[in-house]
């Protein structure tokens, strides 16, 4: 009994962390950037970015290198009394060499400043990702909750569809009814069955769309909070495409990382053209060194090193005079690759307003839908409850009843698809604007 009950418990425990309790669209967009392995190939480039910024940071320090070689020498050589003679020797050095950058004709700086403003541009890139994942994931998550309610209407029509059977069966034995209109109300319950298990697997289906979406292992026991989209109504005022523009071009992560190329190329030009300047460095350094003639006495390993001990400091400097025109070409395609991102600057915000303008309209279409749909249910829900009365009592054909039925499930279903598409029309408008995704 125990070792059952150790089971038991460590299969709960085991048991994913999504299957406790809902998920609502706020917590599914944080795992989702959180998991999504876009935004995590984004993040990946934003660190390459901090180590380059960091790399052209440090490049203003000096250097230091350390260096020891020993070599043999065969044949005539040169001597200590600048002679040359036909001895073997072998040479022992070791050197300590440093380097400080004074003037590089602005590299540098320019350097750390393009390396910051490609990281600013990796991050807005990051950004953009997440915003992708975030409106993919609203998507599907609002394409659960369409499915939930319709599989929610199918499963009222079975439940009404075998009220009538039960309504038909009576009548049939007491000779109010036909076997004929028995048996095809006995068939159209069937079928409202059949349209319930597949609403319900569309259920299913959508819920897999979005665990797949949020990178889940399974979808098993993964639910979502269903809000009360039933109140939602059409506000009938809608913000202008410019004036949404203008509060998108100024927060939109694609235009600001095309902005902040735009400028790092200005900086390329200027890195660029430091070739033309002299570059001036310091330099200073130790060394000592040990000397042995094979087949005579020397001077003590130790002894030499001390006696050889030498030290430097000086100054370096290079004067570019010419290198067959390759700085002037290099100064040139900078030029060029920044005229070419402030044409595809200018491209993004064009692109920008013909999103804004296409999410506008989408919203103007959808909410003129929904308001029309909304209608039309309301309408084609008394007519079929209306037809329902006269079918139960015999003062409709079958034939009536299901063109009613027929035509008030096809208003509900477009009332309820014209209710959510224009719940996410609105809400693009808004992520546009900057108002966060989220459903109360």
């Amino acid at each position: 009994m125990n070792k059952w009950m150790i089971g038991i418990a460590v299969w709960a425990m085991a048991l994913p962390v999504w299957a406790q309790d809902a998920w609502d669209l706020r917590r599914c967009i944080e795992y989702a950037v959180a998991h999504n392995l876009t935004v995590k190939q984004q993040e990946e480039a934003c660190r390459q970015n901090e180590t380059e910024l960091s790399t052209a940071r440090w490049s203003r320090l000096p250097n230091l290198n350390g260096s020891a070689s020993h070599s043999f020498n065969f044949g005539r050589s040169l001597q200590a009394d600048n002679t040359y003679q036909s001895v073997n020797t072998q040479n022992t050095a070791f050197n300590l060499t440093t380097s400080v950058p004074l003037f590089t004709g602005m590299q540098i700086p320019n350097n750390i400043a393009l390396a910051r403003l490609n990281l600013k541009a990796a991050v807005e890139d990051l950004n953009k990702a997440k915003e992708d994942i975030s409106i993919q994931v609203t998507s599907a998550y609002l394409q659960v909750l369409f499915n939930e309610e319709l599989a929610k209407v199918a499963r009222e029509q079975v439940t009404l569809s075998r009220d009538l059977l039960q309504q038909k069966e009576e009548f049939f034995r007491n000779g109010k009814a036909s076997e004929a209109e028995w048996r095809e109300a006995e068939a159209r319950l069937a079928q409202d069955e059949l349209s319930a298990v597949q609403a319900d697997n569309n259920v299913r289906l959508a819920l897999l769309d979005l665990s797949q979406l949020l990178e889940l292992p399974s979808p098993e026991g993964f639910e979502i909070v269903a809000p009360d989209t039933a109140a939602v109504s059409v506000t009938g005022r809608l913000v202008s495409p410019s004036e949404v523009f203008g509060q998108a071009v100024l927060s939109r992560p694609e235009v600001k990382a095309a902005q902040y190329r735009v400028e790092g190329a200005l900086k390329s030009v200027r890195i660029a053209q430091s070739a033309f300047y002299p570059q001036l460095s310091l330099g200073a350094g130790l060394g000592t060194n040990y000397y042995k003639l094979f087949g005579r006495e020397n001077i003590a390993f130790g002894s030499q090193l001390r006696d050889n001990f030498s030290q430097y400091v000086g100054f370096s400097l290079s004067i570019p005079v010419f290198n067959r025109f390759a700085t002037r070409n290099r100064v040139r395609s900078a030029r060029i690759q920044h005229t070419l991102l402030g044409w595809q600057l200018e491209e993004r915000k064009k692109v920008l307003y013909k999103e804004v303008q296409q999410a506008y309209y989408n919203a103007v279409g959808a909410e003129a839908r929904f308001a029309s749909s909304t209608k039309a249910d309301k309408a084609a829900k008394v007519s079929f409850r209306l037809m329902e009365e006269k079918y139960r009592y015999g003062k409709a054909t079958a034939t009536d009843y299901n063109e009613a039925r027929t035509n008030w499930m096809k208003a509900v279903s477009e009332s309820i698809q014209a209710r959510y598409d224009y719940l996410f029309r609105m809400k693009i408008l808004d992520f546009y604007r900057g108002i966060p995704l989220e459903l109360k």
